[in-house]
């Protein structure tokens, strides 16, 4: 999700220093509780990527996109195993696929002292990823695909690869035509939840404009200046130049990650952040709750679709 929204995160109430220990063990959990994906309203229309249901869409996909790489003659696929590829998007021979080091899965960054002296901003071990995409050559990528480079034919032995290359023909077949593309913070986004994806980086940029929220800023970068560090946000800290680019943390990295997650819980920074960013979804979805109910039927169908093949398919 953070590929997709901005990285802002921010800070709180005002106060206009920290306070170590201004807040018990408790309240350290119940900030860190809220800072994650499935504390705000939004997510409720978002596919739980751990359920049955999600799963048996991605199989589902996989032996549909098997079927049509028959069909443009690719014999392989006639022992094509889907559990080698499920839950994972193909990249081309040769493509780069390193990911950034640095980065979590939380919605305003560090809230761990402890972690964040000891791995920064960068990953933890636990956050890699197990699941590596499959590398295809480049006749198999652009065919499942429809994504070509200079040079690369739009035809398979001979015959045509269909729009989206067919994992998107399979993707129609579950889930029939796609809502219109979205761009966000500049890029252009296609696929089945764009119109989450879209409202989401909205009621964002919406909620970051709130002067609640560029007053928990301001309380943060007051606490941060105590700590002997300049940045105006939270979100500056964790993208610095300096460390960004490093494969490991430097000290002064772990010491500005450690100073940040300390300054967010004693400004009440993700508390106050969080409450705007709520109101600003559910306004979002007040606005636009027809669409998202239809998305959300589009998803149940694609879920029945989706056990239909599984079933003919065994």
């Amino acid at each position: 999700m953070r590929k997709l929204l901005p990285l802002a995160l921010t800070a709180l109430l005002a106060v206009t220093a920290c306070q170590s220990g201004a807040g018990g063990d408790g309240a350290a959990d119940d900030a860190r509780g809220l800072n994650t994906m499935d504390s705000l309203p939004l997510q409720a229309y978002l596919p739980d990527q751990e359920s049955g249901g999600t799963k048996a869409i991605d199989r589902a996909q996989w032996i549909l996109t098997g079927r049509c790489m028959l069909r443009l003659g690719f014999t392989g696929f006639q022992t094509f195993d889907v559990r080698s590829v499920e839950s994972t998007y193909p990249v081309r021979q040769g493509t780069a696929t390193g990911s950034s080091k640095v980065g979590d899965d939380t919605l305003y960054g560090a809230d761990d002292p402890d972690l964040a002296a000891e791995y920064g901003y960068h990953k933890r071990p636990a956050e890699e990823p197990t699941e590596r995409p499959l590398a295809w050559p480049a006749d198999q990528y652009a065919a499942l695909t429809g994504r070509f480079e200079s040079g690369d034919s739009h035809r398979a032995h001979g015959n045509p690869v269909p729009d989206g290359g067919c994992l998107g023909e399979a993707n129609r077949k579950l889930y029939g035509s796609g809502p219109a593309p979205a761009e966000i913070g500049g890029i252009r986004i296609t696929g089945y939840y764009t119109v989450v994806m879209k409202l989401w980086s909205d009621a964002r940029a919406r909620a970051m404009r709130d002067p609640a929220w560029k007053k928990a800023d301001r309380a943060w970068a007051t606490c941060m200046k105590g700590e002997g560090l300049r940045y105006a946000d939270p979100d500056k800290a964790s993208t610095d130049i300096e460390w960004v680019r490093t494969e490991k943390p430097s000290a002064k990295e772990k010491e500005t990650a450690a100073a940040d997650a300390r300054c967010k819980l004693d400004t009440g920074y993700i508390e106050a952040v969080h409450a705007v960013e709520t109101r600003a979804q559910r306004a979002a979805i007040d606005k636009n709750t027809k669409v998202l109910e239809g998305r959300r039927a589009v998803q149940e169908r694609a879920l029945a679709t989706a056990r239909q093949v599984i079933a003919e398919a065994s």
